[in-house]
């Protein structure tokens, strides 16, 4: 069984390793500079609409495709990549899909630190000051946790938003998609800190109870000294573990946030609005399989990776666990 797990974590490690190597070494392309008309635009959101869904290399290329690409090479224009083909306004696909990656990974690593800060800091509270404050804290957390969490996601993503709206006519461009982006980190990291609390909030009580704790009681020692030297180093494993499983849950909130339209917005690339855009294009008729197949099966990697990370890592930092050093 230990076994068993140290190669599927093994295998998570890698797997992992793979999705954010090929993303990271490919941001100076993806992200890259490219002439598109007479302004510059990165790659992963040049257009050439004369050039629109253009099918893989390892695809039949059409005659009139190939003209089309003949004709657009003949003028020096921008002339997209066909990796992974083109999309519905010529951009190029395997550049969306790692930059996408990149937009992903972000909002879910970020979300899940914003997730492990309040949940540190709520169960720490309330296992550290107990009596009535532990009560109201914790019955909030109950209250929260009767509420479907991805509807919560939903609501306050779009309530910010649309606060964020009312000013966003003041906003560059570029600004109001950072305001997009931080809009979508605090609501997905806003409602994932519930269990974190519960799961810190038993730690403190647990590590309050020790000999040790008394013995730092007895001497005087202030509580806030007793909370920073003795408890806080003590919840890092769990901080750890909880923060490892909590990105591939931000990850996919942020894609069916994006599927759904109110996440990621274009013309930055995310797996989820990539995977929504590729849903469009699969049909009876004309199937493009391959705009849907490639961001989920990266987001289906990166899960798969993180949960077999996460629950090693859970079994390692468990002190009740009977196993070997790895």
């Amino acid at each position: 069984m230990e076994l068993s797990q140290r190669r599927w974590a093994r295998v998570g490690w890698w797997t992992l390793a793979f999705v954010v190597g090929l993303c990271v070494l490919a941001t100076p392309w993806s992200f890259g500079s490219v002439r598109v008309g007479k302004i510059d635009a990165p790659r992963y959101a040049a257009s050439n609409l004369e050039l629109n869904l253009l099918p893989p290399y390892w695809h039949s290329l059409p005659a009139d495709d190939a003209a089309r690409i003949e004709r657009v090479a003949a003028s020096t224009a921008y002339v997209p990549g066909r990796v992974l083909g083109t999309d519905a306004l010529g951009r190029d696909v395997l550049a969306r899909v790692l930059a996408g990656g990149i937009f992903s990974m972000a909002i879910g690593l970020s979300a899940a630190a914003v997730a492990v800060v309040i949940g540190t800091l709520w169960g720490s509270l309330a296992g550290f000051a107990g009596g009535r404050s532990d009560a109201i804290l914790m019955r909030t957390v109950d209250v929260l946790y009767g509420l479907p969490s991805i509807l919560l996601v939903v609501l306050l993503a779009v309530a910010v938003d649309g606060m964020v709206g009312r000013v966003g006519s003041t906003l560059s461009p570029g600004a109001s998609q950072l305001v997009g982006l931080a809009v979508l980190l605090v609501a997905i990291g806003g409602t994932s800190w519930l269990t974190m609390s519960r799961v810190i909030r038993g730690q403190v009580l647990s590590l309050r109870a020790q000999p040790f704790m008394e013995s730092c009681r007895a001497v005087g020692v202030p509580p806030l000294r007793q909370f920073r030297v003795h408890i806080l180093p003590n919840l890092v494993g769990s901080m750890v573990v909880y923060a490892t499983l909590t990105v591939p849950s931000a990850i996919l909130s942020e894609s069916f946030l994006s599927f759904l339209g109110i996440g990621v917005r274009e013309p930055v690339p995310s797996w989820g609005n990539l995977a929504s855009a590729g849903l469009s294009e699969v049909n009876l008729v004309t199937s493009r399989w391959w705009l849907l197949a490639a961001p989920c099966a990266l987001i289906a990697l990166t899960l798969v990776a993180l949960n077999f990370i996460g629950d090693s890592l859970r079994v390692r930092f468990d002190p009740t666990a009977t196993r070997s050093r790895w």
